[in-house]
């Protein structure tokens, strides 16, 4: 049996050392053959550096995926086809920097990853999830049965959609971006382990990881406004799936919701970001 740990997206310092902090001990409890991250939100709140590409691959995830935050840290343009692990959704235009896909060896053999994302409500729009997923599958499955794809989208009806289509061609479908785990994680009749968002990696008494008043005073005044990563507790979400690697269907997925030991998160500031240009909190 081959099992693999999916964690949902890191949300600045407090994130990334909780994952550090804990995956040894994660890695031997669960016996964990493969573990993949959302690093997009990793860096402030915003990207992902080098660094901390470097400091999570170290601590010994396999994969780290990403999404419509990718390019926020400037320097990741030059840095992304350095470093084959670090993924970009897939279905971006040809020429893009990085790559979408990935196949990796394991002891128990190959594994892939595909990083897509979806269009409902994101920016920017790339080209139809659904095409570039069937094409990156079809190549994939020439290489192995074992395919994990990241959805990062901010609707359940697209993501959903996407598993549903996915269903019997991959391991598992598992949704990142809008931070909060959702209770809907189950086993399609193909054999696809589908669970429509693995929530964060961060601060829990926040606003999908950020300060809480800068955000609601955004609603009520409608002004621009900097959302600061919490401080405050933090938890590690996401999903731990078993597959039957001679198939690659999926035979079991749990939810998981682990608290960050002893780390203490401390308010961290975003990087810079013209205030004209700062997202909504939906946007985080």
């Amino acid at each position: 049996m081959l099992t693999v740990l999916i964690l949902g997206d890191i949300v600045g310092e407090p994130g990334r050392t909780a994952v550090i902090a804990r995956l040894p001990e994660l890695k031997e409890k669960h016996a964990l053959d493969f573990i993949i991250v959302n690093g997009e939100n990793a860096a402030g709140g915003r990207g992902i550096t080098g660094r901390i590409t470097i400091d999570l691959l170290r601590a010994g995830v396999s994969v780290i995926t990403t999404g419509d935050h990718i390019w926020d840290q400037k320097e990741i343009l030059a840095f992304i086809d350095t470093e084959p692990r670090l993924l970009r959704p897939v279905n971006y235009p040809d020429g893009a920097p990085g790559n979408g896909s990935i196949v990796l060896e394991t002891a128990k053999g190959k594994i892939g990853v595909i990083n897509v994302q979806a269009r409902t409500f994101m920016q920017p729009i790339l080209e139809n999830p659904f095409h570039a997923v069937d094409t990156a599958v079809t190549k994939m499955r020439n290489e192995t049965a074992n395919i994990i794809v990241d959805v990062h989208g901010e609707t359940t009806s697209e993501k959903i959609a996407l598993g549903r289509f996915l269903d019997g061609k991959v391991s598992a479908v598992i949704g990142t971006h809008t931070h909060v785990q959702t209770a809907d994680e189950q086993i399609f009749p193909g054999g696809t382990a589908f669970l429509c968002d693995a929530g964060m990696c961060g601060p829990v008494n926040s606003i999908l990881g950020r300060a809480i008043d800068p955000i609601m005073n955004r609603f009520i005044s409608n002004l621009p406004a900097s959302f600061p990563v919490a401080g405050g507790e933090v938890r590690l979400h996401g999903a731990l799936i078993e597959i039957d690697e001679s198939t690659g269907r999926a035979v079991r997925i749990t939810r998981v919701d682990e608290p960050a030991l002893s780390v203490t998160a401390q308010s961290e500031p975003e990087p810079k970001i013209d205030i004209e240009q700062t997202p909504s909190p939906e946007q985080t």
